[in-house]
């Protein structure tokens, strides 16, 4: 048997070693708190043409590392998520509906907010350490996972709480919270350190956890958040081990802490000063992401990295009525709400490297400069990044997400149906006790306790094609098209196991029923 010489033997092993790194993608989920469709001088929404066509708003932000990362990707305009934020957090983990996963509602770090008639089963405790996730799939099969930011997965005192029960090797200020207690390190990301609360001691702690090396400092959440993933990124190329960061901001949630940085960019924008700081929170976002795609160029590895961009839910900008088109126009509607600005977020997916030769191209090829407008959800990227991967779910384990290769490549996929269920049995909120179901150009809204708000009716029905900004009501005028999407409202209820409001006076669930 002949043997290697030493020097010769490394070579080989280092190479191959490279050789495996290069092959297996790293993976970047960029997800944003609270913004919208809108919050972004990039276009999404497109005319009937297809071509894109800006509004208002999209003049007001500044998100210029947004349309860097949509030059070299493709962005939807028809991306959904779940209107408030643990549902899409847990879709997103597990490729699973909120109806499914029955984490419908966020989630109150210390007390079940399930409403008072919301269903008592609800899954309040999120995800625990025994669930099926992304990250756990992807440390199996050799990625380093990486948690920064956001989790609201789970309530204090639950192991879901913690990301690293989740399946992430690191955790970086994941905790129980969904929003901070301050964007300032010099408040120690906690609301009972700002002078306004000096001696009053807020119940429920909201303090970011883990970032106590920058307290005391003049430095922003965002910022800090941003310098966190670039050196575990770093940690990670070092050690040649592919990647998984799932870098979730805190931006853009209240509370509406303007940004020093870019204060200056509003100040003659004559909108109220909250609108003014909420800018801030965006163009801080924006620029963490070009921080991000810049290290990726300066460590080499842009090549062989998926970015994906994306929002939880629609947006809270202090603009405007929660139920008219301001906070999100021209969209209907905000954050909770059953409209489309509640549920429609932004969407970006590229490699970040210019290289159209590298493997993992041809593996998931991305159109450049692009705009999908075939209807996807959050919960698709599940099975999407997993296959990427080379990794199977295990059996056994329900996934409502289908793969969006076909769409990232810029083409229809004839073979995904144009569907999305989103389920909220819960109050109070912008909108209370609502499914609302989507199929095509059609979407219907079903409101289990009527209110003034859906002009004392269960139903609400839109055409988007002819009405996107949903203005008008069809429901008595289109009676076998709502009769049509009833059905599948509830049969997607029943499918999904959906736990449902109830009634306080028989103790019985509420359900949806056909006109």
């Amino acid at each position: 048997m002949r043997f290697l010489p030493p020097v010769l033997l490394s070579f080989v092993v280092l190479m191959t070693v490279a050789s495996a790194v290069e092959q297996t993608p790293n993976i970047i989920v960029f997800l944003v708190d609270d913004m919208g469709v809108m919050d972004t001088s990039l276009p999404f929404l497109t005319d009937p043409s297809g071509k894109p066509q800006r509004h208002p708003l999209n003049d007001y932000y500044r998100t210029p590392s947004m349309e860097r990362l949509a030059a070299r990707g493709i962005r939807f305009n028809n991306f959904c998520a779940m209107s408030v934020c643990s549902p899409t957090r847990i879709s997103l983990m597990t490729g699973q509906n909120a109806a499914r996963h029955r984490t419908t509602n966020w989630i109150n770090p210390d007390q079940d907010n399930r409403g008072p008639n919301g269903p008592p089963d609800w899954n309040w405790q999120g995800l625990g350490k025994e669930a099926v996730t992304l990250p756990a799939l992807l440390r199996t099969n050799g990625y380093r996972t990486i948690h920064v930011g956001k989790g609201h997965f789970a309530p204090r005192g639950f192991d879901g709480a913690d990301p690293a029960q989740l399946g992430f090797d690191i955790n970086v200020a994941g905790g129980s919270i969904g929003a901070p207690g301050s964007y300032f390190a010099a408040q120690h990301f906690d609301r009972t350190q700002h002078p306004k609360n000096k001696g009053k001691a807020p119940s429920g702690s909201q303090a970011v956890p883990g970032l106590e090396k920058y307290h005391g400092q003049d430095i922003f959440l965002t910022e800090a958040l941003t310098l966190e993933a670039k050196a575990h990124v770093s940690a990670a190329v070092k050690e040649k081990k592919p990647f998984f960061l799932h870098l979730a901001h805190y931006a853009v949630h209240a509370p509406f802490n303007s940004d020093p940085r870019f204060a200056a960019h509003y100040t003659d924008s004559g909108k109220p000063a909250s609108a003014q700081a909420f800018a801030t929170l965006i163009e801080g976002m924006d620029k963490s992401l070009g921080d991000l795609l810049d290290h990726l160029d300066t460590l080499g590895i842009a090549d062989h990295t998926l970015v994906i961009f994306l929002g939880d839910n629609g947006p809270d900008a202090p603009l405007g009525d929660p139920h008219e088109v301001a906070c999100a126009a021209p969209l209907r509607g905000k954050k909770g709400s059953h409209y489309e600005g509640g549920m429609r977020v932004p969407f970006i997916a590229a490699w970040a490297g210019p290289s159209p030769e590298d493997g993992h191209r041809k593996r998931l090829p991305i159109a450049e400069n692009a705009i999908q407008s075939q209807q996807a959800a959050v919960y698709d990227l599940f099975p999407t990044l997993l296959n990427l991967a080379g990794i199977k779910p295990p059996p056994g384990h329900v996934i409502d997400g289908k793969r969006l290769d076909t769409l990232l490549a810029g083409t229809p996929d004839p073979t995904r149906d144009e569907t999305f269920l989103m389920h909220y049995p819960h109050a109070p909120h912008r909108s209370d006790y609502w499914t609302s179901y989507r199929d095509g150009p059609w979407k219907v809204i079903y409101h289990y306790f009527p209110t003034k708000v859906s002009e004392g009716s269960p139903y609400q029905l839109f055409n988007l094609t002819a009405d996107p900004f949903e203005q008008t009501n069809l429901a008595t005028t289109h009676p076998a098209d709502l009769q049509r999407l009833m059905k599948s409202l509830i049969s997607g209820l029943e499918e999904q196991q959906a736990v449902y409001p109830m009634d306080q006076t028989t103790a019985t669930p509420v359900k949806p029923r056909l006109p």
